[in-house]
């Protein structure tokens, strides 16, 4: 593999995805993203393309991917970072409507990109895939079970396609982000303190200290992890899962 690495990011207009997107225009890669909302539909600016693509849509990824490998002559890193909360609540109130969009975003769209960039990288017989998970895939989650349901699952996929691709030359690991700074987690801690009826400082002081670096992770960090990952350093780490948060000792509830 080149120095240059042809990028793929999905769900990177905003919050971690836009952070590690950001990281790879700067040491000069070309990146080719995709989110649900994009006004002007795609764009160009220098090495970046922003397309708009929902990523539940088998023909829409598909498309996707083909005018990337077009675009940009090949695909050497795939980044899955779309995903979304769900919703808060008991599993006796989640309906099932909400969980099958919980699991379609959280999982169903890191099969298709998959799905189809693992014949172009095995045709380079070269390429990295990274699969965003979250410590929520790596201890129970209650409250949010379909959230955790698709972070685990994202692992067991992670962990099977290292094995099924290893042969291509191509790495697969799962980066778990723990809590993260923004408006994303923001947003969690205060549907949490509703359904519990507790403050939002009780809440953010519970995650905090089920860590042992006691503080949340920055999201240039989740970048900084995916960029080592992608890099010829990394070429023989593979089907690992790697948090990056501070070490999360045990659940706050």
């Amino acid at each position: 593999m080149s120095n240059l690495r042809r990028v793929l990011i999905t769900a990177a207009c905003s919050g971690i995805g836009r952070e590690i997107a950001n990281a790879f225009l700067d040491d000069g890669h070309l990146v080719h993203v995709c989110d649900i909302s994009v006004p002007d539909g795609t764009t160009s600016m220098g090495n970046l393309t922003v397309s708009q693509v929902d990523v539940t849509n088998s023909a829409q990824v598909a498309n996707w991917v083909a005018c990337a490998e077009r675009n940009m002559g090949g695909i050497d890193v795939l980044i899955n970072n779309a995903g979304i909360a769900g919703p808060t609540s008991p599993v006796e109130s989640v309906d099932i409507k909400s969980w099958r969009e919980c699991l379609a975003v959280g999982l169903d769209s890191h099969f298709l990109t998959a799905h189809y960039v693992a014949p172009i990288m095995k045709r380079q017989k070269s390429g990295t895939i990274i699969n965003i998970s979250s410590t929520a895939g790596q201890f129970g989650y209650p409250l949010r079970t379909p959230y955790a349901a698709a972070k685990w699952a994202v692992i067991g996929l992670t962990k099977s396609l290292a094995i099924e691709l290893g042969g291509a030359n191509i790495t697969v690991n799962a980066v778990c982000p723990g809590s993260v700074s923004g408006d994303r987690m923001r947003k969690v801690i205060e549907r949490e303190a509703n359904s519990r009826n507790v403050t939002t400082d009780f809440v953010t002081a519970e995650y905090i200290n089920g860590q042992s670096i006691k503080r949340f992770t920055e999201p240039s960090e989740i970048a900084a992890m995916c960029r080592f990952l992608s890099s010829d350093s990394a070429r023989m780490v593979s089907g690992q899962v790697i948090a990056v948060d501070g070490n999360t000792e045990t659940y706050h509830l």
